[in-house]
């Protein structure tokens, strides 16, 4: 069998964006994530709590158990990074995570609009979540091998917005033939799709199935045209050696300034980020009252200034360096937060707003555009940078780092929104913790070389 293009490779990696995404977009923020807070909320007021605190306790169960998955990535991945580079082999750990994952999706379908299945499909989701995320940051690590430095920025950005155009279409199919409003119809006012029962939800919950048939089909491509390099396949060492090496990596990473603070600035923005993604079709859901559909729009909106300003994003990382572009989207999203934190449906920023006001409405659609639009540059600028700074021989490894900075404080967030949330009861101020990440990431920044280790 002829060995794969370097065209081909590239087009390859980039399928595992496209066939990822919707578990993030659909699955994540847009359509799974709010059918869950939804139910949750209702399952606690059936359980006796009040308005508030059954929607402030459906806020809190998703972020606790957020927590627990981004803990498990965090301190698996760097571990994980190690082994792959130290065996030479990945296809192995894509095949077992993205298995995982696909299963996983495919048991959201589980939970009905009475709370039946509410914790044990809550724990599948998660653990979906962690084999996805460790599939995908095995994937960043072959990154350093499909072009230099300089290229990878553009790349990186390409792949990236190729990922949120394979979002925005699964969200236009789910919206358009799955996903049903309060009277039971689909966007442009179907019946769901194959006989789907809308009084069960089955439309909204086919988003389960759909995620798992999406991520199998367009998995193809990645497995076609990215193998593992016979040649560097080495007899596996002891996990006590890997280990070894592995402690004196993040010991010599820690003395190297540049990078350390790159990793500390974007332990604290991802994680923010993380929240926002988490938690922005929850907001729409628990303060404005969003339906199923509206958040739809909402995330086709935000999917599709995520492609567009990823691409673009790409292209000023090949030009300017991925620094820039990260500061300018750190900006962006503090101004996202603020709104975010001093807007509900009865006033903004403390001033008072008629009933039925659709100023709310407009500001949350321009705030998806921005999380989207930056959120999607700012991660693909951070891949790059970290190839500015990983070792070329062990790029699993520098990646793992670079997920153990993305995660090792996942826990931060959440618990700090689950916190803010119960002390404050509103899910508005909840959202204080994530401005404050954000700038620390923004401060932390200042003493990253935008050329990395290269430059020291």
């Amino acid at each position: 069998m002829a060995l794969p293009t370097r065209r081909q490779r590239i087009w390859g990696w980039m399928f595992f964006d496209w066939a990822q995404q919707p578990y993030a977009t659909l699955g994540l923020t847009f359509i799974f994530g709010p059918y869950f807070a939804a139910v949750a909320a209702d399952y606690f007021l059936a359980q006796g709590a009040g308005s508030d605190a059954a929607k402030a306790g459906a806020q809190s169960l998703w972020s606790s158990a957020q927590t627990i998955a981004g803990l498990a990535i965090a301190f698996s991945a760097p571990l994980l990074g190690a082994w792959a580079d130290a065996t030479g082999r990945k296809r192995p750990w894509f095949w077992l995570f993205t298995g995982i994952a696909i299963a996983a999706a495919f048991s959201l379908w589980m939970l009905k609009p009475d709370g039946t299945g509410l914790y044990f499909v809550l724990a599948l989701f998660w653990l979906g979540f962690v084999a996805s995320e460790s599939a995908f940051n095995l994937n960043n690590a072959i990154l350093p091998s499909l072009g230099t430095p300089t290229e990878v920025g553009r790349i990186s950005g390409t792949a990236t917005a190729f990922g949120y155009w394979g979002g925005v279409l699964s969200l236009f199919l789910m919206l358009l033939f799955f996903a049903e409003n309060e009277t039971g119809k689909t966007l442009i006012g179907l019946s769901p799709a194959f006989g789907l029962d809308p009084d069960a939800r089955e439309g909204t919950r086919f988003v389960g199935p759909f995620i798992g048939l999406w991520f199998a089909l367009f998995l193809i491509p990645f497995f076609m045209w990215n193998r593992d390099d016979p040649l560097e396949r080495k007899k596996p060492d002891s996990v006590r050696h890997v280990l070894a090496d592995l402690r004196t990596s993040i010991v010599r990473v820690w003395h190297r300034k540049s990078c350390r603070n790159f990793l500390l600035s974007s332990l604290f923005y991802r994680d923010a980020l993380t929240a926002l993604y988490a938690y922005g079709g929850i907001y729409a859901t628990l303060v404005l009252d969003w339906q199923v559909i509206q958040i739809g729009v909402f995330g086709i909106v935000a999917a599709i200034a995520a492609a567009v300003l990823s691409w673009a994003g790409g292209l000023a990382d090949q030009k300017y360096g991925p620094k820039p572009v990260i500061r300018i989207c750190i900006w962006i999203l503090l101004i996202v937060g603020s709104f975010i934190v001093g807007m509900s449906r009865e006033s903004l920023f403390g001033f008072p707003l008629a009933e039925g006001s659709p100023l709310p409405d407009v500001i949350f659609y321009i705030c998806g555009a921005a999380i989207g639009g930056a959120g999607g540059a700012l991660y693909s600028a951070s891949r790059s940078m970290m190839v500015r700074h990983c070792d070329p021989l062990r790029p699993a490894e520098g990646f793992g780092l670079f997920a153990l900075a993305g995660k090792a404080t996942a826990f931060l967030a959440p618990a700090m929104i689950t916190v803010f949330t119960y002390a404050t009861q509103s899910n508005q101020l909840g959202f204080l913790p994530v401005i404050g990440l954000f700038l620390l990431g923004l401060v932390l920044l200042v003493w990253v070389n935008p050329e990395g280790d290269r430059a020291e």
